[in-house]
């Protein structure tokens, strides 16, 4: 891609939705820490879910998580993107993912970019729209909370088409 026209996307403002969530010390203060620190790293915080408490996904442990979903309108880059969110999860105390089996732990902070625009990236650091997101309550409910008509770009079905197909 030609600089300029990288220099020129770079001032594009694009809609991402993210998901933050956290099971480990005290939650609704590291989600309003997150939350306020998305503005100087990330974007223009446009809207914030409910805060949603759900049982641990992928593992077991006896903290269950609070999490909000937010939608954010950015001039950043999806790496950019996902840069910022993983400076935000080491400012709030997460320790870096060490391999495999870390992949689903008690965290105290993680940040899950869910979309960006419409756009649909596979890359090794990066997968959008978030591949499991229409499997999982806790994304699709707070994020039903805040863009129920938000079409997923692979799926081709509403947030709140794919919440209901996930709780009959």
């Amino acid at each position: 891609m030609p600089h300029t026209e990288k220099r020129y996307l770079c001032f594009m403002i694009h809609r991402i939705f993210l998901l933050l969530g956290c099971n480990l010390g005290d939650r609704k203060g590291q989600l309003d820490g997150a939350i306020g620190m998305i503005p100087r790293m990330i974007g223009t915080v446009v809207k914030c879910s409910s805060f949603y408490e759900s049982e641990p996904w992928g593992f077991v442990s006896p903290d269950s998580f609070l999490n909000v979903a937010v939608e954010v309108e950015t001039g950043l880059l999806p790496d950019e993107v996902l840069r910022e969110a993983k400076g935000i999860e080491g400012l709030l105390g997460r320790k870096s993912k060490i391999g495999k089996r870390e992949r689903y732990a008690s965290r105290t902070m993680d940040v899950d970019i869910l979309f960006y625009d419409d756009l649909v990236l596979h890359t090794e650091e990066l997968v959008i729209p978030h591949p499991l997101l229409h499997l999982r309550k806790f994304v699709l409910i707070p994020l039903n909370e805040i863009a129920p008509e938000f079409v997923h770009p692979v799926l081709h079905r509403t947030v709140n088409e794919l919440l209901r197909m996930i709780q009959k």
